[in-house]
């Protein structure tokens, strides 16, 4: 990851999120990766809810998520998110979970492709998206 744009979100494990085996169930790490990328967004100026109020949609499109090694109940995690325009409608995130206190162990890395989109899911160009790259 290129550190000039690195953006992190802490986020502290709980224990109903982990599955039989004790560890965090896979489909919990999106909704991590999904705060720390809203997270991202706000800290740069923007707010999700009211883009999609103006009509734009920021959508998932494509996500990729290599697991790596398993977060557990009282783990802290730290999401490392960065973003770079791919075309006037697609934006890539790219984002590593590390567990705090072991900055050698990466939990897990993902790359999300999001579009901009209308209320139609017309591909939109939306300006401000720029801030994020920023």
């Amino acid at each position: 990851m290129d550190n000039t744009q690195l953006h992190t979100t802490v986020i502290e494990v709980r224990d109903y999120e982990c599955d039989m085996q004790g560890i965090v169930n896979n489909a919990v790490y999106q909704n991590y990766l999904e705060h720390a990328r809203h997270t991202f967004i706000k800290d740069k100026g923007l707010d999700f809810a009211v883009i999609t109020q103006s009509g734009v949609h920021l959508v998932v499109m494509r996500a990729e998520i290599d697991y790596k090694s398993p977060l557990r109940s009282g783990m802290t995690a730290v999401v490392e998110t960065q973003c770079r325009s791919i075309s006037k409608f697609k934006t890539e995130f790219t984002q590593t979970i590390t567990i705090q206190g072991d900055s050698a162990k990466t939990s897990a890395s993902a790359r999300f492709i999001v579009a901009s989109i209308s209320d139609s899911g017309r591909p939109v160009v939306f300006e401000p998206i720029k801030q994020l790259t920023n």
